[in-house]
């Protein structure tokens, strides 16, 4: 079973922060794999899913950026599984607007969910997913950024990236973190999707 955890804070007051964008990607996957409905578990919702001819529960922690770990933690330490089984999606002020990095392992850089996870795992070990929500010039203080929402000119190229990041989340389950490096880290190939076709 595989865990993919989108980061994010809960409540209406957040859902179209640039900090959320990871539950953007976790609705994403949620409505292309046709699920309606989710419950709350471990302090957080969760859904079963088949993506890619893989059980997965897609997973958007409640308990607030900051203490993203615990609802990890606990929802393992309930279902089953290991830090490995994780796939994180996060937001990345140090990627471009847009861009997509898959990581299978690595330091939180700074995000304070990761850093959260991280110390609750006690691990680096878990795959993750980088959404970039950089433009321009950051502000000293990047709370106040990342928890606005998206200006209505970059609402666009922010639904591009939560679907190439829905794809890459597929293209892991189906050929493997590595692939999905190769495929999305730059510029974005096809994915062979299992049925003869490919999806970008």
């Amino acid at each position: 079973m595989r865990y993919i955890v989108g980061l994010g804070n809960p409540g209406e007051r957040y859902r179209r922060t640039r900090h959320n964008v990871g539950f953007q990607v976790i609705d994403a996957l949620a409505s292309r794999s046709g699920v309606t409905h989710g419950g709350e578990i471990a302090e957080a919702w969760m859904a079963p899913a088949r993506i890619a001819d893989a059980d997965v529960l897609l997973v958007k922690p409640l308990t607030f950026m900051n203490r993203t770990g615990l609802a990890v933690g606990q929802l393992l330490a309930l279902r089953g599984g290991a830090p490995a089984d994780v796939v994180a999606i996060v937001d990345d002020v140090a990627l471009d607007l847009g861009r997509i990095r898959v990581r299978a392992r690595g330091t939180h850089g700074g995000h304070n969910g990761l850093r959260s996870m991280i110390d609750v795992l006690g691990t680096e070990d878990f795959a993750r997913v980088r959404v970039g929500i950089r433009k321009g010039e950051m502000p000293e203080e990047l709370a106040e950024y990342v928890l606005d929402p998206f200006p209505t000119e970059d609402e666009r190229t922010v639904e591009d990236a939560v679907a190439r990041a829905a794809d890459a989340v597929e293209c892991m389950l189906r050929e493997g973190t590595q692939a999905a490096m190769n495929r999305f880290n730059g510029t974005p190939r096809p994915c062979d999707t299992g049925d003869g076709r490919t999806e970008t």
